[in-house]
């Protein structure tokens, strides 16, 4: 595999992938792991305050260099700090177990960070609510450069990331430069939504989906008959449910083919395929705000797409990595296969030729990226050069 695996599990190499790709430094990586690379052996689960502890650590002492560099009116270097303690921050608060001591806090300060080196960086995203019946969706919208209307997507997380990490991998970046805006969002179920509203995961992700496009439609820098939207991970099954169920939008992708989640929370029972989370059965009750079990299982029956994907009428694509460890390759094809009205339809699998193998191009997302920006630029009226 392509993975880094400094761990000996996969869960924690895949925490570490996913700080690598959102734009850690490499040395800092080590001094935070190479203290606590045994409190690892016990497991996913054993050793996680270890894990907060170290990664605190390094986030405070960027934060005091931060503050050194602002105090000389150096606010770019500054940023620059403050965006890895944030990274930090939140990688180690992801790793930690729902009511685990300091979580809390940690999130706080992560968002606190972030927030300022927003501003002291003057970095092109701005932190935004949309309004849902019950409560708000937080997002972080990203504009394309010049005048006028520029077509936008909506971009939304899975099971355990936030909207920073959807803005860290780029993705926004990629589709800025090709003339497209991005709408980030912490849907019901993820990041600020969940952990300061409570509001679970709600399967039927048309519900919340329709909120961000009645909040794009009513701004004067988009163009409304030019919205996608895309999801990562778990969210490569919301895109696809929203986009069949909302006929304003106008083309989709997926990054990470999520088809029957339903049947992969039976297969993970049976210790098939890999978690990305510690305490995972904990953190999915949590997510979904069951009591139980049974709740929870309950609560996640509507999660697949059999039977869906044929109302969906505009372009989409599917893009997988081969090697996934998380979700089989199967459920991409399945999902490819099914989509049988779309005008135009893909399956992109990321092979050992390029890279991007592993769980949402965990070992590289460069491929992902880019391919799915070109595929929004495609169907949506961007540019490509």
């Amino acid at each position: 595999m392509a993975l880094f695996e400094y761990f000996p599990n996969y869960i924690w190499n895949l925490s570490v992938a996913i700080a690598l790709e959102s734009g850690a430094q490499s040395g800092e990586i080590v001094d935070m792991c190479q203290p606590i690379r045994d409190a690892a052996a016990g497991g996913a689960d054993a050793g996680t305050p270890q894990f907060m502890a170290r990664w605190v650590e390094m986030a405070d002492r960027l934060i005091g260099l931060a503050d050194e560099d602002e105090a000389r009116g150096r606010g770019f270097s500054a940023s620059d700090k403050l965006e890895r303690a944030a990274l930090y921050l939140l990688v180690a608060e992801r790793m930690q177990g729902h009511g685990h001591p300091g979580r809390k806090a940690t999130y706080a300060k992560a968002r606190e960070t972030f927030d300022r080196s927003t501003r002291l960086g003057s970095l092109p995203r701005e932190r935004v609510e949309v309004p849902l019946a019950d409560g708000t969706m937080p997002a972080l919208y990203t504009r394309a450069p010049g005048e006028g209307r520029k077509p936008v997507v909506v971009y939304c997380n899975g099971l355990d990331s936030c909207k920073e990490l959807l803005y860290w991998s780029k993705l926004p970046h990629a589709l800025a430069r090709r003339g497209i805006s991005t709408l980030c969002v912490d849907q019901p179920g993820s990041g600020e939504a969940l952990r300061l509203q409570d509001l679970p995961v709600d399967p039927h992700s048309e519900n919340w989906a329709s909120k961000a496009v009645d909040w794009l439609e009513a701004r004067d820098d988009v163009d409304p008959a030019r919205i996608g939207m895309t999801g990562i991970s778990l969210g490569g099954h919301f895109a696809p449910r929203a986009v069949a169920y909302e006929p304003r939008f106008a083309s989709g992708a997926v990054w990470g083919a999520n088809h029957n989640w339903r049947e992969v929370q039976d297969k993970r029972m049976k210790r098939e395929g890999e978690n990305p989370v510690p305490h995972y059965w904990a953190h999915v009750m949590w997510a979904f705000g069951a009591g139980d079990m049974d709740d929870f299982l309950r609560r996640s029956t509507d999660m697949n797409l059999n039977g869906h994907m044929d109302r969906i009428r505009v372009p989409f694509l599917v893009t997988h990595g081969a090697s996934d460890r998380q979700i089989g390759v199967d459920y991409a094809r399945d999902l490819h296969d099914q989509l049988v009205n779309a005008p135009r339809r893909e399956l992109k699998l990321f092979t050992a030729r390029e890279g991007g193998v592993e769980h949402v191009g965990a070992d590289n997302m460069s491929f992902g990226r880019d391919y799915i920006a070109d595929w929004f630029a495609d169907t949506l009226g961007g540019h490509v050069a």
